[in-house]
């Protein structure tokens, strides 16, 4: 069994706290989620894993009871699994090659080490540089390659506008 946690989005929505730390007691695999642009606005991993990590070691007072390591775990391997991808989630020979890379030189991320900690309480979704999927690059040097970014913006603003004024 898998659950989706959604940390963020429930606090958003006054939906309670899940509770993590029990369900992964009693086997429970456990994924992140971000319930999508509706309930939680900004589709941010990075965000989903920190709020994850420390959440519930405020409610339950203990800092040892969601380790970044396991935050960094719910958010790739555990969330493949959830998801059917037996292949995926680890950098291993005989996966598929979805990674992401992250430039590691903004002051916030200094001194740097390169760990589950760091990752979890001090990268953001502003620091990716790089996305492949299946090893293909999707986002290089923070480009996005396969889609028109400026088309999309503009789109949805285009939208958005039009939905305003055909409601008044």
């Amino acid at each position: 069994m898998n659950v989706s946690h959604n940390p963020l989005s429930n606090l958003k929505l006054g939906s309670g706290i899940a509770p993590i730390p029990h369900m992964h007691r009693q086997g429970v695999g456990i994924s992140l989620g971000t319930d999508s642009a509706a309930s939680n606005n900004t589709l941010d991993i990075f965000a989903e894993m920190r709020q994850a990590a420390m959440l519930h070691k405020g409610n339950l007072q203990s800092a040892e009871v969601i380790s970044s390591q396991e935050a960094l775990r719910m958010a790739t391997v555990n969330g493949a699994k959830a998801l059917g991808f037996l292949d995926s989630g680890l950098i291993q020979a005989g996966y598929a090659a979805d990674f992401i890379m992250i430039d590691t030189r903004s002051a916030h991320l200094q001194p740097l080490t390169i760990d589950p900690a760091t990752i979890v309480y001090a990268a953001g979704k502003c620091d990716v540089s790089d996305v492949y999927v299946n090893g293909r690059p999707l986002m290089t040097n923070k480009e996005l390659l396969t889609i028109d970014e400026e088309r999309v913006l503009y789109d949805a603003n285009r939208a958005r506008k039009q939905l305003v004024e055909s409601s008044n």
